[in-house]
C-alpha cells in the first residue's frame, strides 16, 4: 500500500470552535467572542456598542466605529462561548481519538488564555497549565500533538486598541507569545505550525462583486507582518528545541479555469499565484515571488504605503518553515465570465463545475483536485506535507436507538484517502493527514452546529441547547478500521 511507515494518521479542531471556556481562567477575549452565529444564508455579524452606548452589528473585516467599541450584547448568542467545551472535556475528547487510534492530533492554542491582552509581560499561569495537561493526556494515549500558535484568535485588545495585524508591533507581542508556547511546551510538542491559513489574508474579489482597493492595501500589509512573525517564530523555535518541525498552513483550493477562454486560463494562473504561491513561497522559499507587484498591481496596491524594510527581507530568509502543511476541501471554478452560476464555500466564491457534486453549504467535493494540489505544492516546495485538514460538514441524523449513519461522509473521506495514496505513490513526500473536525466543532463560517464535520457527534444545536454528550457515528468505526489498517480497508 502506498502509506508509508509511521504516517500520521489524525484529526485536527481550533481552540476557538471547540474550548468553550471564553472567559474562564483569565483568559481573555478574541474576535469569535464577540461574533454571533449565522448560516448558509446569514452572514455572522460582529457586535459593538457605539459612543453613545447604542448596539450595532459588523460584517466581517467591517471597520469598528469612531468611538465604538466590541462587546457582547445581553440577548445574543455566540457560539464560541460554548464551543463543545472541550476546555472542561478534552480527556474524554482524547480518549476518543485514542480509541479511533490517531497518531497525531492538530489543535490550537488560544492566544489569548496565554495573554489576555496580547500585551503582558508574563503569561496567564492558568492558560499554560491547561494546554501542558492537554498536551501531556496526549502523550499518554501516544498521540503527537501538531499545534497551529495562531488561528484566528488575535486577543481582542489587540484588535481593537492597537489596530491588530495593521500594528508593527504586533509582531512583537506574537512572537513573545510564541517563543512562550516553544519554551514552556519543549519536549510535549515537537510539531508546530505558525499561522493557519495565512493566505486567507488575501483578499479574493466575489465574482460579480469586486472589493475595495483598502481591502488588499490592508490585506498585503497584514500579510507581511505575519510573515515576518512566522519567520522570527520559526527562528526562536528551532533555538530552543533543534527537533522542532515548524510548519506553514495555507488554505488550499484547487483552481479551474471555467472556460478554453485564454483569458480565463491567464486568471487561473494568476489565482494559484495570488492565492496559494504568494503565501507559500515567502514562507517555503524566504521570499517575495517575482510576479508579487503584478498581484499588487492587479488590485491597485500603493507599493510606496507599504511597510516592508530590508531587514524584515532578511528575516524572511532566515525563517523559512520546515514543512508545507495545508487545508483541502473543494476545488473552485474561475472565469471572467458573469453569466456563470456562482457557488460559495469556505470564504471565497466561484463559477460552478458541471462535473462535480456540491454540498449544502456550496462546497464541491473533488479528490482528483487534491491529488492536483499535493503534486503541484510538492514539486514547487520540496518539503514533507501534511493535509491539515480535510472533511465534509453535512446534516447528521440521531436516529432513535441513538445510532448516526454518514455514509455521505464515509465516501467523502474514501475519495479522499486514495486521492492521497495515488499522489504518494506518484512521488508526493505526504506524511501526515488530519480531518477536519474530528469531533463536531462550531463552524467557523457560518457559527452553526448543524453543519456536523465530526467522527464524533455532539449534543448541541445552533441556539446553544443540548447536552454536549458526544457519541461514536459509524464514520468513527470506519475511520479506526482505515488508520489501523493504514488506508488498506477502506470498505
Amino acid at each position: 500500500m502506498a502509506f508509508p511507515e509511521g504516517f500520521l494518521w489524525g484529526g485536527a479542531t481550533a481552540a476557538n470552535q471547540v474550548e468553550g471556556a471564553w472567559n474562564v481562567d483569565g483568559r481573555g477575549p478574541a474576535m469569535t467572542d464577540v461574533t454571533m452565529g449565522g448560516s448558509v444564508k446569514q452572514t455572522r455579524k460582529i457586535t459593538y456598542l457605539d459612543a453613545d452606548g447604542n448596539p450595532g452589528y459588523l460584517e466581517r473585516h467591517g471597520k469598528l466605529p469612531e468611538g465604538a467599541r466590541y462587546a457582547v450584547l445581553p440577548d445574543h448568542y455566540y457560539p464560541n462561548h460554548i464551543g463543545v467545551d472541550e476546555y472542561h472535556r478534552f480527556e474524554e475528547d482524547i480518549a476518543l481519538f485514542a480509541e479511533m487510534g490517531f497518531k497525531t492530533y492538530r489543535m490550537s492554542i488560544s492566544w489569548s488564555r496565554l495573554y489576555p491582552t496580547g500585551l503582558e509581560a508574563e503569561p496567564n499561569a492558568a492558560g499554560v497549565e491547561h494546554y501542558r495537561r492537554v498536551f501531556q493526556c496526549l502523550r499518554d494515549h501516544n498521540i503527537e500533538p501538531l499545534v497551529a500558535i495562531w488561528h484566528f484568535d488575535t486577543p481582542l485588545y489587540l484588535e481593537e486598541h492597537c489596530s491588530g495585524w495593521l500594528n508593527r508591533e504586533t509582531i512583537d507581542h506574537y512572537v513573545r507569545y510564541a517563543e512562550t508556547c516553544f519554551r514552556e511546551y519543549k519536549g510535549l510538542v515537537r510539531y508546530w505550525l505558525t499561522f493557519n491559513e495565512i493566505n486567507n489574508g488575501m483578499p479574493q474579489d466575489n465574482l460579480k462583486n469586486p472589493l475595495p482597493q483598502w481591502r488588499y492595501q490592508e490585506g498585503v500589509q497584514i500579510l507581511h507582518y505575519q510573515f515576518v512573525a512566522s519567520a522570527k517564530a520559526v527562528q526562536i523555535g528551532h533555538e530552543i528545541d533543534p527537533n522542532n518541525m515548524i510548519g506553514n498552513m495555507i488554505c488550499g483550493i484547487c483552481y479551474y479555469p471555467g472556460t478554453c477562454d485564454p483569458a480565463d486560463i491567464e486568471l487561473n494562473r494568476h489565482m494559484w499565484e495570488q492565492k496559494i504561491f504568494y503565501c507559500g513561497d515567502v514562507q517555503c522559499k524566504g521570499e517575495y515571488p517575482s510576479f508579487t507587484r503584478r498581484v499588487w498591481a492587479a488590485h491597485d496596491v500603493d507599493e510606496s504605503k507599504l511597510d516592508i524594510t530590508e531587514d524584515d527581507l532578511a528575516e524572511l530568509k532566515r525563517g523559512t518553515v520546515d514543512m508545507y502543511t495545508f487545508s483541502y476541501y473543494m476545488s473552485q471554478n474561475v472565469t471572467t465570465h458573469t453569466d456563470v452560476e456562482e457557488v460559495g464555500g469556505n470564504m471565497s466564491s466561484g463559477a460552478r463545475n458541471p462535473y462535480l457534486t456540491y454540498s449544502d453549504w456550496g462546497w464541491s467535493t473533488d479528490p482528483s483536485g487534491l491529488t492536483y494540489y499535493l503534486e503541484v505544492v510538492n514539486d514547487r516546495y520540496h518539503l514533507p506535507i501534511i493535509i491539515t485538514e480535510n472533511g465534509l460538514g453535512a446534516f447528521d441524523t440521531v436516529e432513535e436507538d441513538g445510532s448516526i449513519h454518514d455514509p455521505y461522509r464515509i465516501d467523502y473521506f474514501r475519495q479522499h484517502v486514495q486521492a492521497m495514496q495515488r499522489a504518494i505513490d506518484w512521488g508526493v513526500n505526504l506524511i501526515g493527514y488530519t480531518t477536519w473536525g474530528c469531533i463536531d466543532v462550531v463552524s467557523a463560517g457560518t457559527g452553526e452546529m448543524r453543519k456536523r464535520y465530526g467522527f464524533i457527534y455532539v449534543d448541541m444545536d445552533d441556539e446553544g441547547k443540548g447536552t454536549l454528550d458526544r457519541s461514536r457515528k459509524d464514520s468513527f468505526y470506519w475511520y479506526q478500521r482505515c488508520i489501523a489498517t493504514d488506508g488498506e480497508d477502506l470498505g
